[in-house]
Order: C-alpha cells, then structure tokens, then sequence
C-alpha cells in the first residue's frame, strides 16, 4: 500500500465504459427534468440564487458543446445563441439579474439536447484525430453533468410537492433510531496529504492539484455529525438569537433573513418536521442536520469548540496508526453501499453510525456519506495552482474568501467524486446543499 492509497494510481479512460457513463447519466437527467419534476414546475426558480430548471436542462447539453466541440475540438457549435444564453450560471449573485433573463422555449431547448446528445455519442465512439484532446476533456464532461444533478436535486427539494412526482422505486426515509451518544475521538499528531500529483490520479478538477502535505497537531473530533437532536438544544438555548455566537455579518443575515432553525426544518402546531424531497416526517433526531456554513460555526461556538479545517479532516478520514494515508475512510476499496450514503441510492438521510463499515481507522463514522462535511478553510488553490484547460474558470472565479471547502459526499453525490482529494465549496449563507458538520477541540 503507497503512503496516499493505491487505488489513486492513474488509469486510462475506458472509451466503452465512458460511453455507458456518458448515457447512464444522460437518462438519470432526463429522468429528473421529464419524470420527476412536474411540467408546470420547469420555469420555476426554487431557489432566488439559482436560475430555473429550464436553464439547467440548456446548460447540461451546452457544456459539453462548448467544452468538447469547440474548445477541445476546435469545430463548430451546434446553436451559437443557446451556447451563449445556456453557457454559465451556477452562483449568480444577484437573484434580481437571475429573475430579468429570458429563456427560449422549451421545444427548442429540447431539440438542442436531442443534437448535442447525438454530437457528444459520436465524439465518444469515434476515434479522434491527431492532437484532439484526451481523457481529462471526457472526464470533465461525465463529472461535470453529476454534479449538477446534485445541485438539480437540492434544488428540487425546495418544490411544492404538487409540483414533482415520486417515483415508484423512490425507498421509504428511515426515521427510527435515537441520536447515538456524543463523543470525542482522539486523533495524534501526523501529516495529513492534500490534493494530488498531476498524474497521479485518473482525473481531478483543477483546485485539486498539486499534492501538498500539512502536519496536524493533535485533536479532538466528534464520532458523528451533528444531528437534529444535538441542533434541537442549540435552538430552544436561543442560539439563533445570540449575537456573541456569530461572526462577521453572519448574525445580520439572520436577523434580515429571519433564520430560526434550519431551512429543512418546518415547525407545525407546536412540532418539529423534516422536509423532505417527497413528503414531510416527524424531524428524525438521529439524522444528520443539514446547516449553513454559518450556522456550523454558531453551534461550535456555542460549544466551546470549532469546525475543523481541511487538513484535520484529511488527518481523521484517511490518516493510520501506522503513518500512512489511505484512499479512503475504510481502507484501499472501493467505495460500496455499505461504507455510506452516497451515489443516489437514498433521497433522504440516513441516521448517524448507520455505516460502521465507513468508519476511519481511528473510529471516526460517516465523514464520507450522508451529507458533505463543512470546514473552516476557505476554497483556495494550493500552492501551485493551476487552472484547468477543459474549464478554466471553474474554481478561481471563487478563490473570494467567501466560499469554504467542504469534503466527504452527500446522499446525492456520484461515486465517481468520492475521492480522497475532490474538494467542494459554497459560500458561508447558503443553506440549501445536503451539508453537515462535527466539531472539534485541541
């Protein structure tokens, strides 16, 4: 076993099996614009920050055109106007520049996809002449429509249930179970690897290159995420309400915002419930709550302690006893449905510990699954940096001090992102991703 993990060590891109991704992905899409999300809802805007799913349906069938076709390839588009109107818009800043934009109609958008979708097939089977780009210009392609399926479906989240339909394989939310006991785990100093070489793994987003090592000192961390239960003493305390808790202007978003609890939480004639993506249930204690990036840092106040960096959460998730690093949480294998919540197996969360088999060598549970894990570093490049040739603007645009890293994976992220060194990041108010958080002590 290498001291980062074998199974990091690069691989060509299997072009059959990217083909089968490529479509495995393509219909998981269609499958939420057409199947689940009702035809009333597609111009909705769920979310101010967030344009309307139609731009969504545009922008997953214009990436790959601009990217492929015309960066990668040098060749012509398919529709210069949609490449343009479809070709970027993840963070908008302003919601009153979100709200003014027009979008074609729906027919169109359709057609559009029905082209790329034949283009991009074509691209994939055919072989590629002399000098056209390599695996990394697929592989952004494939990683990138995943990741916006998890954004699609945060976003469809936050739908009126009339507006969406559940699908009949869609599991039962495991409700059961009480919070597990709080706890400390004890982590010893040692060296914690970020990133990667370039080569060494098979494909990377630009901010996770190069390697760079960090020694940790020694700390304490929670066993399990926060949950509903621990954040339920957190609100009847007054914490929402107590300035000395919140940082910077944290506590004016709140009190502007009116934020009293959690924004997957409703309270109902004296009641707490959880929304989730099909229906509302009883608020399940043992859950993980989902927070802002600001909230995270409220509670460990409140408790005396702090959200941990990035480096400590490398040192606790892939850090051994014996001074080597692993690829993951549970060892060298790949990841299973049995070392967590992740792939798009479950709609809901799943209470805490309900993954021994996930656990880190120093008995740290469920840092990868079941919500990303926030951290108190903001997104940055590591030394070196570099933005990438496929989609250069991809993580520098938030290089602001504003976003923070967080790691691990979520109900709703693909397995092919569950890597040691993918790094994800949202700004410290936005409290709609499938986020979690643990604290942790010197």
């Amino acid at each position: 076993m290498s001291s980062v993990g074998a199974s990091l060590v690069a691989a060509p891109l299997d072009r059959p099996a990217a083909l089968v991704w490529w479509r495995r992905n393509r219909e998981w899409s269609r499958r939420l614009f057409a199947g689940i999300l009702s035809p009333e809802a597609y111009w909705d805007r769920p979310i101010a920050l967030r344009n309307p799913f139609i731009f969504y349906e545009g922008h997953l069938a214009a990436f790959p055109v601009n990217t492929l076709l015309r960066r990668g390839l040098g060749g012509p588009g398919i529709d210069a106007e949609l490449e343009v109107v479809f070709e970027r818009g993840i963070d908008p800043s302003d919601e009153r520049a979100v709200a003014a934009a027009t979008w074609p109609e729906r027919a169109r958008v359709l057609d559009y996809v029905r082209r790329t979708d034949e283009a991009i097939e074509a691209a994939l089977t055919a072989g590629l002449p002399e000098g056209a780009p390599g695996d990394e210009y697929f592989r952004t392609l494939l990683e990138h429509e995943e990741m916006h399926q998890e954004t699609l479906l945060y976003m469809l989240h936050r739908v009126p249930y009339g507006r969406k339909r559940r699908p009949a394989d869609a599991p039962e939310p495991v409700t059961g179970g009480t919070a597990p006991a709080r706890r400390g785990v004890r982590i010893p100093p040692g060296r914690a690897t970020l990133g990667a070489a370039r080569g060494e793994i098979p494909f990377g987003w630009d901010n996770e290159f190069p390697r760079c090592g960090v020694d940790v000192p020694a700390f304490t961390m929670d066993a399990h995420a926060v949950t509903n239960s621990d954040w339920l003493e957190f609100v009847e305390a007054g914490g929402y309400g107590e300035p000395s808790l919140w940082a910077g202007n944290d506590f004016e978003w709140v009190s502007r915002q009116g934020v009293k609890h959690p924004v997957f939480w409703e309270r109902r004639e004296g009641a707490w419930f959880w929304r989730g993506q099909f229906g509302e249930v009883p608020l399940p204690p043992a859950w993980p709550v989902y927070v802002s990036h600001a909230e995270a840092s409220a509670y460990s106040r409140w408790k005396v302690r702090r959200l941990p960096t990035e480096a400590e959460y490398h040192r606790a998730a892939f850090g051994r006893p014996d001074g080597t690093e692993s690829a993951h949480p549970w060892g060298e294998a790949a990841p299973e449905a049995r070392h967590g919540n992740f792939g798009f197996a479950r709609w809901d969360p799943m209470p805490a510990g309900a993954f021994p088999g996930g656990a880190s060598a120093w008995g740290v549970e469920d840092l990868v699954g079941n919500g990303w894990e926030w951290t108190a570093t903001p997104f940055a490049g590591f030394p070196g940096f570099r933005p990438m040739a496929t989609y250069p603007a991809y993580s520098a645009d938030f290089f602001d001090g504003r976003h923070f890293v967080m790691k691990g994976a979520s109900p709703a992220t693909a397995v092919s992102m569950v890597r040691r060194t993918f790094r994800n990041w949202f700004q410290t108010h936005y409290p709609f991703p499938y986020a979690k958080f643990r604290t942790v002590a010197p």
